[in-house]
């Protein structure tokens, strides 16, 4: 059975949904799957200023935090961050910084890895955040699985790096369907690489 682990960071519960998704296709097409969203350490009154239809703390508190032993628990490991200033959140970095010793003993190698993002702006950095979690990957030693143009929805959603989704100016704007299955395709195309490569 294919192990698949979601590393996430949510601020808005975008990303809570986003990993959501990707688990119940994974679920779907047999994967054991774990998903971890990161150690937030967001002061209270800024979480407070959250709108409600967007705050995300009881989603994420349902999920246990992510460790290092996810990754290297996993076949599979997706990760995700909101896009802050065209790179990924200080949180997710944090947790980023945490695997020097997995990656000295060289057991982030040779796995299959992918990523996806969010912003409040179509154009808003997704790309270039996507582009800095894949050269994390290759530091990693991992097999870097995007999504590319290999599904006809791919030229709907645009995007070959990974999956990304505009949030809109208020944090409220809900997955659309083009993003619902650009996450399919990419959790999809990630577990059939794994399973080739006899994961």
């Amino acid at each position: 059975m294919t192990k698949v682990a979601i590393v996430y960071y949510s601020f808005t519960g975008h990303g809570t949904a986003m990993a959501k998704r990707l688990a119940s296709t994974a679920e779907a097409l047999g994967a054991e799957v774990r998903v971890r969203p990161v150690a937030d350490d967001t002061p209270a009154e800024r979480i407070a200023a959250i709108p409600p239809a967007a705050a995300n703390a009881a989603e994420v508190a349902e999920y246990p935090t992510a460790t290092p032993g996810d990754l290297e628990w996993a076949d599979v490991v997706i990760l995700g961050s909101p896009t802050r200033y065209s790179a990924v959140t200080h949180q997710f970095q944090a947790f980023i910084d945490t695997l020097g010793p997995l990656w000295g003993q060289g057991k982030l190698a040779d796995k299959v890895y992918t990523a996806f993002t969010s912003s409040q702006t179509l154009h808003g950095g997704q790309e270039s955040t996507l582009i800095h979690i894949n050269t994390m990957i290759a530091h990693f030693g991992g097999i870097l699985v995007t999504p590319g143009y290999t599904d006809p929805t791919k030229f709907v959603d645009g995007n070959p790096y990974g999956t990304s989704h505009a949030t809109g100016p208020e944090n409220t704007e809900p997955l659309s369907e083009a993003t619902l299955d650009a996450l399919d395709v990419q959790v999809t195309r990630a577990i059939s690489v794994s399973r080739r490569l006899g994961a």
